[in-house]
């Protein structure tokens, strides 16, 4: 059926007004509201979702990958690091000792493949890459947004961007309770998807993925025999456990567009399928899975890529190994050795919007870049910077275009970020 329905004028009340909206709570997201209460602006974290972190909780993709250039040298600390340090000090976490990066011994690779922290083609070397307790990793984004003052919403989708002329004066939220708006001087988008300048009317490009939905079995004898023999899956936190990348629709179907609906619940229905089609091969077929059990699900499909902003600079693949002026942060890639991506402030800005910044996986990359950019240490570096200059830009009374970006990148170093 096609066709339109009249809808009456309304009025929409508002709900808060703010200094710094953010609108996502996945790490990117959290990590902007963070960084932007700590420097001082009034923030608001808005969060369609019960929890905080997205794919890095919900979506049980609980690998950071990765921290380092794949030479044995840190380039992502910050908010990023300090998430680490706090999993690790209430033991939810594993990742290889300092000592050890870049180290090319067979037997450390080895142990660490069986974490999922190796990937790509060799010859391999160690890498800072991290696994942990997604519950753990929420736990410490609750604590930090708590403890910076960040004004928290979830259950509340950001559905709609309020424009005037060139800016993004607020978002309408969608809520149980109904309809409101939120009002704030700079908004960031963090959703992932670009749901904000999409609605906002800058320019940006789609890409089709392939979905894949996480889980975990507990229960398993002897978990070094099982990684002995192989398998898709990987041991992760907790005795017994084990982690798989598992269900994607391109083994029966065809990749989807993510900010389609209907794709979404095609891809929700047929992953599920495959995922206890999967539970029951590996209780059947190999012998430590026999009494495993189900232990979770992800509650949200592993997404990697839809809308990418198009910005006041794109990053693309030619910029490898290239420091830029601008930088806001440092990448490497996980699955290439050595590799480094200097990120842009300008990356993170919509041509067409003058107080709108964008965070996380949605940033102006091109397609390959965005490999790198999109993993959840690189997206919550954007989000650090993205928080960072909005609260500037609130605090010198100017938009995010007009900051003194030498200003952005010593307060960025301050906070622990590496650029």
């Amino acid at each position: 059926m096609s066709g339109y329905v009249e809808e009456p004028a309304r009025r929409t009340p508002v709900l808060a007004r703010t200094q710094v909206l953010v609108v996502g709570g996945g790490a990117a997201g959290a990590a902007a509201a963070v960084a932007a209460a700590r420097h001082g602006a009034d923030t608001m974290l808005i969060e369609r979702y019960g929890g905080l972190g997205g794919l890095a909780t919900g979506g049980l993709i609980i690998l950071l990958l990765t921290l380092d250039d794949g030479d044995g040298h840190q380039v992502i600390g910050g908010l990023c690091q300090e998430v680490v340090d706090r999993i690790v000090q209430r033991g939810g976490a594993f990742h290889p000792p300092r000592a050890e990066w870049g180290a090319s011994d067979p037997a450390l690779i080895e142990r660490d493949r069986r974490w999922g922290l190796v990937w790509g083609s060799g010859p391999h070397r160690v890498r800072y890459s991290v696994a942990y307790d997604p519950e753990e990793f929420r736990f410490a984004l609750n604590q930090m947004i708590e403890e910076s003052g960040v004004r928290l919403l979830l259950h509340a989708w950001g559905c709609e961007p309020l424009v005037d002329d060139r800016r993004v004066t607020g978002v309408a939220v969608q809520s149980k309770s109904g309809r409101g708006a939120i009002l704030a001087d700079v908004v960031i988008d963090a959703t992932g998807d670009g749901d904000v300048f999409a609605g906002a009317g800058a320019q940006f490009e789609l890409e089709k993925v392939l979905p894949w939905l996480w889980f975990r079995m507990g229960g398993v004898e002897d978990a070094d025999a099982a990684l002995d023999d192989g398998g898709w899956f990987f041991r992760t936190v907790g005795d017994g456990r084990m982690l798989m990348p598992w269900g994607a629709t391109d083994r029966i179907i065809r990749k989807i567009d993510a900010t389609d609906p209907a794709d979404l619940t095609l891809a929700e229905v047929e992953c599920r399928k495959m995922v206890m089609r999967e539970v029951d091969r590996l209780r059947a077929e190999v012998p430590q899975f026999r009494r495993a059990y189900l232990c979770d699900i992800a509650t949200q499909l592993g997404i990697t890529e839809s809308r990418r902003l198009v910005g006041e600079y794109v990053l693309r693949r030619e910029d490898m190994d290239r420091p830029l002026d601008d930088a806001i942060g440092i990448t490497g890639h996980w699955t290439r050795y050595g590799a480094r991506y200097w990120i842009p402030y300008r990356s993170l800005l919509a041509r067409e919007l003058d107080n709108l910044l964008a965070a996380g996986r949605c940033i102006s990359v091109d397609h390959r870049t965005h490999h790198a950019t999109k993993e959840i240490p690189a997206c919550m570096v954007t989000g650090q910077a993205a928080g960072t200059a909005a609260a500037l830009a609130v605090r010198s009374a100017r938009g995010p275009k007009d900051i003194d970006v030498a200003a952005l990148q010593a307060a960025l170093r301050q906070g622990g970020a590496i650029l």
